[in-house]
Order: structure tokens, then sequence, then C-alpha cells
């Protein structure tokens, strides 16, 4: 198998494309494999992109399937699917390219400038429809206190919290909670008031990897409730430890822009 890592602002994945490999078989015990940071290649999540199905229409360029290092299954990733975008152009040697991404939280178009030999891109994601997450269990709402929280769902669940000192917050212990109190758990989102207007800052728990340096659905959840709450506007910096990433608000749905660095490609002979 071949594979290729990328990563988007220190979010990590593996993507495999069935019009490089052919036919693909992959699943949760492949992705714990590959995801291994000691006994595999190392990576926040497996992408397999897979050839359209008659029934995805002639418009859809590619189906994206995504588990996390964990083994479970993830519904969208922003980060991961501006690494997909990157992968496909790639491999069709096109440094200019519009995508139609099938993934399981819906339709995504997916827009790339990939210079030719540069390794890395330029890649601008529509996020689909952002809808209220689950609800928030009892036991959580209280430990959350008079803390201002709310849930989104942009394809993948989301709990937003704002917090005024992001130093303060128990990443791992209060992110590993938060997430094990949702039934089908949860991405936890920390978030402050950047010192420039229209920006924040973030610190994310992601269901099913743990501490990751930047999360796409989380910065796009995040933008959005802070702009529904009155704290940003229309166009949001979101500042995370793997760099800043831009969520646009002003159209008919959110788009989220940012890099996507090609790291290396791989031949792993008995995947």
């Amino acid at each position: 198998m071949q594979l290729t890592k990328h990563h988007g602002l220190g979010n990590d994945f593996l993507v495999a494309l069935e019009e490089v490999n052919g036919p693909l078989e992959a699943g949760p015990d492949l992705a714990r494999r590959l995801c291994d940071r000691r006994r595999g290649l190392g990576a926040d999540g497996l992408i397999v992109g897979t050839r359209p199905a008659e029934a995805d229409g002639d418009d859809v360029d590619i189906v994206m399937h995504l588990w996390n290092a964990d083994g479970s299954r993830a519904e969208m990733s922003g980060n991961g699917i501006r690494c997909l975008g990157q992968a496909l152009a790639i491999s069709r040697d096109d440094e200019r390219a519009h995508y139609l991404v099938r993934t399981d939280g819906g339709l995504r178009r997916v827009d790339v400038s990939q210079p030719s030999g540069d390794p890395s891109a330029d890649v601008s994601v529509t996020m689909g429809a952002i809808v209220e997450g689950p609800a928030v269990p009892d036991v959580a709402a209280k430990r959350l206190g008079e803390r201002r929280h709310a849930t989104a769902d942009i394809g993948n669940p989301h709990l937003v919290v704002l917090v005024d000192d992001l130093s303060e917050v128990d990443l791992v212990g209060d992110g590993s909670w938060f997430e094990t109190q949702f039934p089908a758990g949860v991405n936890v989102e920390f978030i402050a008031l950047g010192p420039e207007p229209d920006t924040l800052t973030l610190r994310v728990w992601e269901r099913g990897a743990g501490v990751t340096e930047a999360c796409g659905t989380g910065a796009t959840a995040a933008a959005h409730l802070a702009r529904s709450w009155g704290l940003v506007g229309d166009q949001v910096r979101v500042e995370m430890p793997g760099g800043p990433a831009t969520v646009v608000l002003d159209g008919d749905e959110p788009v989220l822009v940012g890099p996507s660095v090609l790291i290396a490609t791989i031949e792993v002979a008995d995947a």
C-alpha cells in the first residue's frame, strides 16, 4: 500500500487513495496499527479515499473514510479533508483544483492550490451546515458551572467552552472526562478571546485522538458559536498550537481556510 503523510497545522494524517493503489480494504485494526507512534507510522488518523459509487453521482470526485488513531470512525475532519485534497491534487498533478468530496458528514467542496514541487498547499473547505449538538448531560453541566458553553454538530459533535485563561485548563483531565460523559463521545474545545478583534485561541481534546495541535471542525464550531454569542464577526482567525486557521462565516455555510503540508510518501508492504 502506498500512503502519503500530511499535516494540517500539526494535526497529522495518513492518506491512501484507491486511484493510486487500486481497491483498498481498511478498518479499525489497520488504523490503530498504522497510526501507532511507536510501532507504526504515527498519525492522528487514517484517511482512505475511495472511488465514488454510482449512487454518489457524477459530480463527486472521491469518498472520504476516516478512522481516528484509536480505530474509532470519525464523520469529518477539517484538517483531514484538507490533507486528502492535497493528496488528490498531487496524485493528479493538479496545481489548482476543485473537488467534491463525500464524507460521513455530507458533501464538502475542497479548493486546492498546490504549486508543483511545493510540499505546502493552501486549501479551503466548505464545512456544511452547523446545527445544535448533543444535549449536555447534567453531570457535565454541573462541572462546567458558570462557564459559557454550547454544543454544535458540524458532521461530528463538539462541546465548546469559553474560558478567561487557557493556561488554567486541564486539557487532558477535563477533555477526556467530558468526552466520556456523552454517549457517542464529543470533541472538546476550550476557547478564549484573542488579543486582536475577531480572534480566538483554542485548545482541543479530540474524540478518539486526544490532545492534538489543531482541529478544523473544532475551529469552525468555535467560531460559529463565538459569533452567535456576539464575540466575533464573520471572519475569524483561530489560533491553535499548530498555527492559525481562518473561518469565514458570511456565506451559506462556513468555509475553513488553512494549509496542508506533505511530509512523506510511504510504501507499506504488509498493510
